[in-house]
């Protein structure tokens, strides 16, 4: 059986197939300590300089302004939980030979966003921070000395002008294969030939994800009031084109699941009240997952930190299968999200940060780990990136604890 394969055994609550050894990622800072404690180098993550879509390649200028070479402390290196390609990121090969964990999963890399897509350019630039715009339209500050995801400071969509123009200039119907990176046919034949999962969709595509990236957290929670027409054109549009553009993709590969960007949610639960979200989103998840599930494709992931269990039902009445990553420190509990979602694939879970506190608290919560992989349905991993102050001691404690329970179940 391969990866791809056990993917789908897993996500079908086989309880007789064993899960997936992924971690979500680690901050990149984390990985030079590992380096330096003894993690054998042997290939050091390499920082994408191409640009080929928006779903891949956000950020690259931010990544790079420094060096093109040596990841800066704030970049995240993906090792499966998260996708691959996203954001610029790299993909970790050397925790994954020692520990022997599994190969990443893969995204599709297809423009979801504007088409064409805007020329990036540096605006400023001094010894503290870089100022550009991005391929997406947003202008955005990368502080270099913090070095993590550069902050937005003006968005392409302001208003109802703005957004016209947008879809008069960038969001058309009639050039959906324009979306596909140059690339594409390489990569159609990757994809037919692979042994890993392959998902659509990815960061930044979402029914408040994708709003909140183009126009702003604060912009958007005001149309949401005072414009609740725009805001449906917002969706509707982009809905139209992702539909358009899945059609496409599944007329060459078979994708095995979509993942929905939302981060929605915070320490205290969501941002928006319950019915924003089913007024603005449940339709339009409804449509697309509809859509997908005619196609064959019936693994619906979405991807919310923070609080999110006054979200759960209302996503699984919307559709969605299964969510990650199940932040702990903000009170989620994967034990009972299962008792009360026993349908519910679950991904991540585990406390990252208590990681660092040593053998005995490792035990202690990877119990909880350990009773919900006896249900099926569940890839356990970090909450999140895993930090800096995880040694590489603590790591492999940790990982080589939870291989064993991973393998205690299921062939």
């Amino acid at each position: 059986m391969n990866l791809r394969e056990r993917f789908l055994e897993v996500m079908q609550f086989n309880t007789g197939v064993h899960s997936i050894k992924w971690e979500f990622g680690y901050w990149g800072e984390t990985i030079h300590n590992w380096y330096e404690e003894g993690l054998p180098k042997h290939t050091y993550p390499k920082l994408p300089l191409e640009v080929t879509t928006p779903t891949s390649s956000l950020y690259i200028p931010a990544w790079t302004c420094q060096s093109k070479e040596i990841l800066p402390n704030g970049i995240a290196v993906m090792a499966g939980g998260l996708y691959w390609p996203t954001q610029g990121f790299p993909v970790d090969e050397d925790v994954k030979a020692y520990c022997g964990m599994d190969t990443c999963q893969h995204m599709v890399d297809v423009n979801l966003l504007f088409e064409p897509m805007f020329e990036s350019k540096a605006l400023d630039e001094d010894a503290e921070s870089f100022t550009y715009v991005d391929i997406d339209g947003v202008t955005r500050k990368f502080l270099k000395d913090e070095a993590t995801i550069p902050a937005g400071m003006d968005w392409p969509i302001k208003d109802r002008a703005t957004w016209e123009t947008l879809k008069e200039e960038r969001l058309l119907l009639d050039n959906i294969r324009d979306r596909f990176p140059a690339n594409w046919d390489a990569l159609v034949t990757e994809y037919r030939n692979r042994d890993y999962p392959l998902a659509i969709g990815g960061y930044p595509f979402g029914l408040f994800g994708t709003p909140s990236h183009l126009l702003g957290y604060a912009r958007l929670f005001e149309i949401y009031y005072e414009d609740p027409d725009l805001v449906h054109d917002i969706m509707t549009t982009f809905t139209n084109i992702w539909l358009a553009v899945f059609e496409e993709v599944l007329k060459d590969v078979e994708v095995d699941h979509i993942h929905f960007w939302e981060d929605i949610s915070f320490g205290k639960g969501s941002m928006v009240p319950i019915w924003v979200v089913q007024e603005y989103m449940v339709p339009y998840y409804k449509r697309i997952i509809a859509f997908l599930k005619e196609r064959g494709v019936n693994i619906i992931l979405l991807d919310t930190d923070g609080d999110c269990n006054d979200l759960i039902p209302v996503y699984v009445e919307a559709g969605i299968t299964g969510m990650y990553p199940f932040e702990a420190h903000c009170g989620m509990d994967i034990i009972k999200v299962r008792k009360e979602y026993p349908e519910l694939q679950i991904c991540g879970g585990i406390p990252k940060a208590e990681i660092a506190k040593g053998k005995d608290r490792i035990d202690a919560i990877l119990e909880p780990a350990e009773a919900v992989l006896k249900t099926g349905g569940y890839i356990p991993f970090g909450d999140h990136f895993i930090p800096p102050d995880v040694s590489w001691e603590d790591f492999k404690y940790y990982r080589n604890k939870l291989n064993a329970l991973i393998d205690a179940q299921g062939a």
